[in-house]
């Protein structure tokens, strides 16, 4: 979507305006692939209401401050211990949408089958909690290693994990995203990172409700050609998140440049959101421009 001068002020006006008037005035202004348009750039970004502080606020008070700010989407991590009924508000008086939570983390690892009932059981009830939130992703992950396998057994117990769920997520409509992690600098003793492996177990598993998590923070430390690897693993990207390197702070503060990597994904046809899964090295105000100065391709 190329908007000029003047579609910028007006489309400006009209965000700031919706979210005033609450979710009917936002819902009028979505285009026809179901989105509203940014009065910056093409890249629709979702704020991770986990790192970005907004003065500790609750979280549902985080997604007001994210909608002045003009973004149409947040994400999150689990969404045990959360007032839904509170984010569920903030989203229907803004139009923000939940682009995407964590319904699995880290520990009991999904790699290790006599964890897969419990799995099995968690992913039933996040689909009910994304149903409730709106939510059309949720991020699982791998798990760090386990004692006595090797790292293709782990993988193969991803794969038999994400097929036994694949009908759940299916049935539901809800897409499961797989997050590949980086253990040089943030998660070390992962057992998946990369996405040379991702890639191959979403393509076992072969459902269109099982793709990636791709976050690009953790693809430029563990192999770096973010543009070319994103092109040789397309087929199986749901979703990418980003922060710059080193620091895991907001595009225009590292060594990534953004801009080319948007234009890739704009190219290759991703039209989803962005999350911002970065810690903005200054207020948020100043952390979003920068945001849209990368926008810029």
């Amino acid at each position: 979507m190329n908007i000029d001068r003047r579609d910028f002020l007006t489309t400006a006006a009209a965000l700031s305006a919706a979210g005033a008037a609450g979710v009917v005035g936002a819902a009028e202004l979505k285009n026809d692939d179901g989105f509203i348009p940014l009065p910056w750039g093409k890249t629709r970004f979702a704020v991770n209401i986990e790192m970005w502080r907004f003065g500790g606020a609750p979280h549902h008070d985080k997604i007001r401050a994210a909608a002045k700010l003009g973004y149409p989407a947040v994400e999150f991590w689990p969404w045990r211990g959360k007032n839904l009924d509170e984010i569920i508000k903030a989203c229907d008086e803004t139009g923000v949408e939940v682009a995407q939570f964590t319904a699995w983390g880290f520990n009991p690892g999904m790699n290790d089958p006599e964890n897969h009932d419990q799995f099995e059981k968690e992913i039933a009830a996040s689909i009910k909690t994304a149903k409730k939130i709106k939510a059309r992703k949720m991020t699982v992950v791998a798990g760090n290693d386990q004692p006595g396998m090797t790292q293709d057994q782990m993988h193969e117990n991803v794969i038999t994990g994400l097929k036994r769920v694949a009908p759940m997520a299916e049935d539901a409509g809800v897409m499961l995203i797989l997050e590949p992690m980086n253990i040089r600098v943030d998660h070390k003793g992962h057992c998946l990172y990369g996405s040379p492996d991702a890639v191959r177990i979403c393509r076992e598993v072969d459902s269109p409700m099982v793709k990636i998590n791709w976050d690009l923070y953790h693809m430029q430390i563990t192999e770096g050609d973010l543009c070319r690897r994103l092109r040789e693993g397309w087929d199986q990207v749901g979703y990418l998140q980003l922060a710059d390197n080193p620091g895991r702070r907001e595009p225009g503060t590292g060594e990534i440049q953004y801009s080319r990597v948007f234009k890739e994904a704009w190219n290759l046809g991703y039209r989803d959101y962005v999350g911002l899964e970065c810690s903005p090295s200054v207020d948020e105000v100043t952390a979003t421009e920068r945001v849209k100065t990368a926008d810029v391709w």
